[in-house]
């Protein structure tokens, strides 16, 4: 399918001059809303990085453990921010499974992300209960200004904020810092007490050799071409959780994050070793 039979009128904004994160992701996962430049990109990182296919299969199917592990500990409101394409399963479609009364708010900065987010909920989801903004994390209190003012979530009950594969994408300011750490700890201080966060990133700590090495050249990549990534140690990810009491079983690779909770459905996911999945995750509740 070319550019054109699978969306001859890209959302307004939409950069098709480089590759996009959210895009080559989503063609990653085996989804269609993306164009030529996002899949000549991604060819060419799993050209070099096979496995990278498998790891982002494995941070989806976590984001769908955490989600239904969420709802069965009462959680019926979920922030999904850098929530991307919906591919391969979207929070509102799990939760609901569970729990009909559950209620989503999407967040992406990629129009493309919150067109098709939009477009399913039109189709498949409730007003009342779901919505998708354009927004963007680096600016804590506007975005949080922006869910508030959809409707959908209630700030007197506990929320479960979602950051699944975000932060190792860098968040610059106007002067190059990275401040993705820094806006999650005003996230944290927004959340009401008894929430959680649901947080996923890409380490270089505890991997196989032969792996760190395509995580070199992965970085390389995106630096390059895409948008500049930073792979953080598993310290470095728990310090992202600030107080929150991690749940059992506290940080881990996705592959082994509440197995259990995997639907029958799902595609498997084989490594060789729980390390090569590459991704780091966790689940902290706000005391």
């Amino acid at each position: 399918m070319d550019d054109a039979e699978q969306d001859p009128f890209p959302p307004a904004g939409v950069d098709l001059d480089h590759p996009s994160v959210a895009r080559v992701y989503d063609f990653y996962l085996g989804g269609t809303a993306n164009w030529a430049i996002d899949r000549a990109f991604g060819e060419k990182v799993l050209s070099v990085f096979p496995l990278l296919r498998p790891i982002a299969v494995a941070n989806r199917l976590f984001l769908h453990r955490a989600v239904r592990h969420l709802v069965k500990l009462g959680v019926r409101q979920f922030v999904d921010v850098g929530s991307g394409v919906p591919t391969m399963g979207h929070t509102h479609q799990v939760a609901d499974d569970l729990a009909p009364d559950s209620r989503v708010v999407y967040i992406d900065n990629e129009p493309v992300a919150v067109a098709h987010s939009k477009v399913l909920l039109e189709q498949h989801g409730d007003p009342a209960r779901h919505a998708a903004i354009n927004a963007d994390l680096r600016n804590p209190d506007r975005l949080w200004q922006e869910v508030v003012r959809t409707g959908v979530i209630d700030l007197d009950e506990p929320i479960a904020l979602l950051l699944i594969a975000v932060l190792h994408v860098q968040q610059p300011d106007a002067d190059g810092v990275d401040v993705g750490p820094r806006a999650l700890a005003r996230y944290r201080e927004l959340l009401p007490s008894g929430s959680y966060l649901a947080l996923s990133h890409i380490t270089d700590e505890g991997v196989p050799d032969e792996v760190a090495g395509k995580l070199v050249d992965l970085k390389r990549m995106y630096d390059t071409s895409s948008s500049p990534v930073v792979w953080r140690s598993h310290g470095e990810i728990g310090e992202l959780f600030g107080d929150f009491e991690l749940i059992d079983p506290g940080a881990t690779w996705t592959t082994l994050w509440h197995p259990e909770e995997t639907s029958p459905s799902a595609p498997v996911v084989e490594f060789a070793t729980p390390n090569e999945s590459v991704v780091w995750a966790g689940v902290g509740r706000k005391p």
